[in-house]
């Protein structure tokens, strides 16, 4: 009888010996969670940083923009202190939707006998021997997916400074405006103030007279035949 009970109940516990503690199972992938926590401390660090300076970069604002090109041509000089108009260089901009960059020739117009033994134009006299195109980087560079149309600007009073600013004045080109949709709607969705006349289409420094302003903005949008902003906020008329 006492055998039966002892295989039943098992083996006499011993009073003096503490209770053991339950012990807990954590699935396995438990055991990444230190490393991924240190991992992801770390990346954050450096992320983070280094969002925030491109986020403020030129590349990505665009604004401040102004990489080096193949020529170190000085719109300060030329269009500044000589006058230069810019349709002499960029002579599409009235009939086409882009401004032409000027082909090789339109430069040794001018430097074929003026400075033209200057080692800064020396990739401009190779161009004209070989026939090569020089190789400008555009600075003001649209997204793919929207349309801009100079000549439809230009010819109806939007002068060069609006969306490029003192050209006139920039030893290096750089982007002066964002060229985002914001910023191209605030202009369509009231033109008025950057309007002008086109003989002063190029005259990047002319602004009209005080007193004149309000009856010459509503001049020209009657003489442009802007009678509402409408088609100039519509989505298709930019985004083809």
């Amino acid at each position: 009888m006492n055998e039966s009970l002892r295989r039943e109940n098992g083996p006499p516990q011993d009073s003096t010996r503490a209770p053991a503690r339950p012990r807990f199972a954590f699935p396995r992938w438990a055991n990444y969670l230190l490393p991924a926590s240190i991992a992801v401390a770390v990346g954050g660090g450096t992320y983070l940083p280094v969002l925030l300076a491109l986020a403020g970069s030129p590349m990505t604002t665009d604004v401040g923009y102004a990489p080096k090109q193949p020529v170190p041509f000085s719109h300060a000089l030329h269009a500044g202190e000589l006058g230069m108009d810019c349709r002499y260089c960029h002579f599409t901009v009235e009939r086409a939707p882009f401004a032409a960059l000027p082909p090789t020739q339109t430069c040794l117009n001018c430097h074929a006998s003026i400075k033209a033994d200057s080692p800064l134009l020396l990739p401009v006299r190779e161009s004209g021997l070989t026939g090569n195109p020089l190789e400008w980087i555009k600075i003001h560079d649209l997204p793919d997916y929207s349309y801009f149309n100079h000549a439809a600007h230009v010819t109806r009073g939007v002068s060069c400074v609006a969306c490029h600013g003192r050209i006139d004045r920039m030893e290096v080109v750089a982007q002066a405006r964002p060229l985002s949709m914001a910023w191209c709607l605030e202009c369509h969705r009231n033109p008025g103030p950057n309007l002008r006349p086109l003989t002063e289409i190029t005259a990047l420094g002319w602004e009209p007279p005080l007193e004149e302003r309000e009856e010459l903005q509503s001049r020209l949008l009657a003489q442009y035949e802007i009678r509402g902003t409408g088609p100039m906020t519509s989505c298709s008329t930019c985004h083809r």
